[in-house]
């Protein structure tokens, strides 16, 4: 078994993984190359916008917020080179992650006792994807380089508080039949977004013209249903191909 499930999400993680790392590199990785042009703008000439310290994050495959805090005139972190350099880090990141994903649907799909095939990964994946992905990004859009930004620890604890509390919520609203768990299942659901997410209340402006960071945002939710209902499936299939050939 334990076989089965460390080959099932390594191949289904792969072969997602790699599907999103393309759509990633024509979709969202030019946004970010774009949105990397008006920070080194704003960097070479920072009176032009504001004398205050920006907080920016490079944010690919949102899960959680990377951060890259740099203060006018110091000096920045190291980054891969742009090309074939970028592109490999990136897709290696969106890989892994996949993989991640996968581990996370079977061991659920098992706790569960549900029988594993396509169609009921996919429902798994889609319920992936609002708890690490739509949840958060209720509070917590994603960020493009350049957008201010609060405090990094904030924002994780807030994030990962809203997926732990989706998560439990969905169990208990989906598989309890208990009337008082679901009504509780609908309060953890509201409770992230009733407390609120960390934001920056001052005068801090963004080196991103708007319409950029919203089509970001769109696009990255969009990768981000992709990358979880590909890897469903993946796990589905070839879950249920082990079973035909008896591979275990």
């Amino acid at each position: 078994m334990i076989i089965r499930v460390l080959s099932t999400s390594l191949v289904a993680g792969f072969l997602a993984g790699v599907l999103v790392a393309v759509i990633q590199h024509f979709t969202t990785t030019p946004l970010i190359l774009a949105a990397e042009v008006f920070e080194s703008q704003a960097a070479e000439a920072p009176s032009l916008i504001s004398p205050a310290v920006f907080r920016g994050d490079d944010a690919r495959l949102i899960l959680a917020h990377a951060d890259h805090d740099a203060a006018a005139g110091g000096e920045e972190g190291w980054a891969p080179a742009d090309g074939i350099e970028r592109t490999l880090y990136t897709s290696t990141v969106t890989i892994a992650t996949a993989i991640g994903f996968a581990f996370l649907l079977l061991a659920g799909l098992l706790a569960s006792g549900d029988r594993i095939d396509p169609q009921r990964a996919l429902m798994w994946g889609a319920a992936g994807f609002v708890v690490t992905g739509l949840a958060p990004a209720l509070g917590l859009a994603p960020e493009l380089p350049g957008m201010p930004a609060a405090d990094l620890i904030d924002r994780q604890v807030w994030w990962v508080a809203t997926a732990v509390a989706t998560g439990g919520a969905l169990w208990l609203i989906l598989r309890s039949r208990s009337l008082a768990l679901q009504i509780l299942g609908v309060a953890l659901l509201v409770a992230p977004h009733v407390i609120g997410a960390p934001h920056l209340h001052g005068g801090e402006v963004s080196r991103v013209p708007a319409e950029l960071a919203a089509r970001f945002a769109a696009t990255s939710l969009a990768v981000h249903a992709v990358l979880w209902a590909a890897t469903g499936l993946a796990v589905g299939w070839f879950w249920q191909w082990t079973d035909s050939t008896g591979r275990a």
